[in-house]
């Protein structure tokens, strides 16, 4: 028993720390000088397949229930309007509608404060997120982008910061707490660490919000899993769609 449980806490953990740091390692490698364009999307591709190959090898699951019906309405309602919440700012619509709020959000509710990002107020030629294009990576890795955006990482993501980072900073025995718990003090701590995750700081925090809710609602943690990866998918399909690259 105690070994499963073991399993399980490195099944929350071990599959997101790998996909953080192939981040920080192609981080590094670019201010090194040494990160060739084509590494970011063989990159994604590959620690995609590696972090889905951890969580299907220690099965964290395995300690929650079955994803109830009865929830999948709400999650994927949640996981459309955080798409919504995500993408609208920074649309066209918005852009001639209310240009002063969108470069007010630009400036300050994104990454870093105070500075344009650097694909604002649109995607220059060369930039780095072209790279993962189809017209620069070609249909396969822009599909292994958009499958492991909408299933790997959104996965990964909601067993770590909900299954695993809200309960355990209630209970270093995390497998005890009920999910459906609420901890103010945790789910603050956990929306903020999920919010700086993200560039887009704001529209993370907002994400954290819904999913955090979800999950004190549900008590189902993939119900969770569901809302987020609807939402990484309706906006990769967006990106595809529109050629919004500086949203990946």
């Amino acid at each position: 028993m105690r070994r499963q449980l073991l399993a399980a806490r490195d099944g929350h953990t071990i599959p997101f720390f790998l996909w953080i740091g192939v981040i920080l390692l192609l981080q590094l490698l670019e201010g090194a000088g040494w990160c060739p364009r084509q590494l970011y999307p063989w990159s994604y591709a590959v620690k995609s397949v590696a972090c889905l190959a951890l969580f299907l090898a220690y099965r964290p699951w395995r300690i929650y229930p079955s994803l109830s019906v009865r929830h999948l309405p709400l999650a994927i309602a949640a996981g459309v309007l955080v798409t919504v919440l995500w993408i609208l700012p920074e649309t066209p619509f918005v852009a001639r509608a209310l240009p002063r709020f969108q470069g007010f959000y630009y400036k300050w509710l994104v990454m870093m404060p105070g500075s344009f990002p650097s694909y604002a107020p649109e995607l220059p030629p060369g930039h780095l997120s072209w790279a993962y294009s189809v017209e620069e990576a070609g249909w396969g890795l822009a599909l292994a982008k958009l499958f492991g955006s909408g299933v790997v990482i959104a996965t990964a993501e909601e067993f770590f910061f909900r299954g695993f980072l809200y309960r355990w900073l209630q209970d270093s025995a995390f497998w005890k707490v009920r999910l459906a718990k609420f901890d103010a003090r945790a789910f603050c701590i956990v929306l903020a660490v999920f919010a700086f995750e993200h560039d887009r700081w704001l529209a993370g925090a907002l994400a954290g919000l819904v999913y955090g809710l979800l999950a004190v609602r549900t008590g189902d943690i993939w119900c969770c899993a569901l809302a987020h990866g609807t939402t990484n998918t309706l906006l990769g399909i967006y990106v595809l769609h529109q050629n919004a690259y500086g949203f990946w």
